[in-house]
């Protein structure tokens, strides 16, 4: 399998997510000395330590995604090494953060990080358990699944568009989505969603099996890359 990454972007969000840690440690300290020293200028506290509490967020985000080894794009090549070379994984180089395209189809994936037991019910993605770290994380809002649905629904829609510019319309292929987790300590439950859900270590037997089915012809699969590439 080829991996092909957009460096400048990765290396340029990492330096933002530190950068705005750093700058979160600041206002949240500024804020405290504030509180307590300057108790009249309370309102100035109160804001330092909300916009400071933002700049974690926003910190934490860009961290897990892009600073810390191994980032989801290195978890999801190490998931697909051994994979046959006609298969290529794009990460950041299209309208969409992670695209696989391959005999098997141009599949859009989603990967999230979560521990613990992860379930499917009532259009809802739920996450149970997975440790004191799991949960704390989920308390401050980093790693709540949201609407996955949506996200890929949109990220779809995006990739087709962008496919528009340069085919055909009977030339757009196909454009399947999958979600994956890359937490060694998962449990999944897919139910009845209409999105495929799998662990990090089934990813590549899926893909292969996808492969059989020859969803892309070599003609089409090569055209597309030209596109992509």
């Amino acid at each position: 399998m080829k991996s092909i990454k957009n460096e400048k972007l990765i290396k340029r969000n990492a330096t933002i997510g530190n950068w705005t840690s750093i700058a979160a440690l600041v206002v949240l300290g500024l804020g405290m000395y504030l509180s307590v020293t300057r108790t009249e200028l309370f309102m100035y506290s109160l804001i330092a330590l909300v916009l400071g509490f933002a700049l974690t967020q926003v910190g934490m985000y860009m961290g897990s995604r892009f600073g810390r080894s191994p980032r989801p794009d290195e978890r999801l090549d190490a998931g697909l090494k051994g994979l046959q070379n006609e298969f290529v994984m794009y990460h950041y180089t299209t309208p969409v953060s992670h695209l696989l395209v391959g005999p098997g189809g141009v599949w859009v994936v989603v990967p999230y990080h979560q521990g613990g037991h992860v379930e499917f019910r009532k259009n809802r993605w739920r996450v149970k358990g997975g440790g004191f770290l799991q949960t704390y994380l989920r308390i401050f809002g980093q790693e709540g699944m949201g609407r996955p649905d949506i996200e890929i629904d949109n990220e779809i829609k995006s990739l087709k568009k962008f496919f528009g510019k340069s085919m055909e319309e009977s030339e757009v292929p196909e454009i399947d989505a999958l979600i994956v987790f890359t937490n060694e300590n998962v449990e999944v439950d897919a139910g009845d969603s209409l999105i495929p859900a799998l662990k990090l270590k089934q990813l590549k037997e899926f893909m292969r099996q996808k492969a059989k089915e020859k969803k892309l012809s070599a003609e089409t699969l090569n055209r597309i890359k030209s596109v992509l590439e």
